[in-house]
């Protein structure tokens, strides 16, 4: 009788090899895992999502720019201690308007005011203490 011997997992690992199939078939499936990793939770994004991003930026920072001009020509204004109390006094979503129909968001060299900048201007206005 011939004793079986128990091949150790170590053995068996050491006998095995991939076939350029199963190694074709992971590299791919890791190229993929990584990509969604890398776009999900690594912060990667593409070239457009990269400008749009930098667009919205900008544009922001050019809103909070044009908005400390307008509190700026608020403080201009000679009635500016009566005029922030019927700002304060108007409905939170007519505040822009309020702004935008004092002429402070007009900026200089400009037709019309913007609505972005009379909005934050308003916020900011709603700030002040009197």
């Amino acid at each position: 009788m011939e004793q079986e011997k128990k091949v150790s997992i170590k053995q068996r690992w050491g006998k095995a090899r991939a076939t350029k199939t199963a190694v074709f078939w992971i590299v791919i499936g890791a190229i993929i895992l990584t990509m969604i990793v890398g776009f999900n939770w690594g912060g990667w994004v593409t070239g457009s999502t990269a400008q749009r991003m930098a667009d919205t930026t900008a544009q922001g920072a050019v809103i909070q720019r044009l908005s400390l001009i307008c509190v700026g020509q608020f403080n201009q204004d000679l009635q500016k201690t009566q005029k922030l109390t019927e700002l304060k006094a108007e409905q939170a979503y007519l505040r822009d308007d309020y702004v935008r129909d004092q002429g402070w968001a007009t900026m200089s060299g400009e037709e019309k005011p913007d609505n972005k900048v009379s909005d934050a201007c308003a916020k900011q206005l709603m700030q002040i203490s009197q």
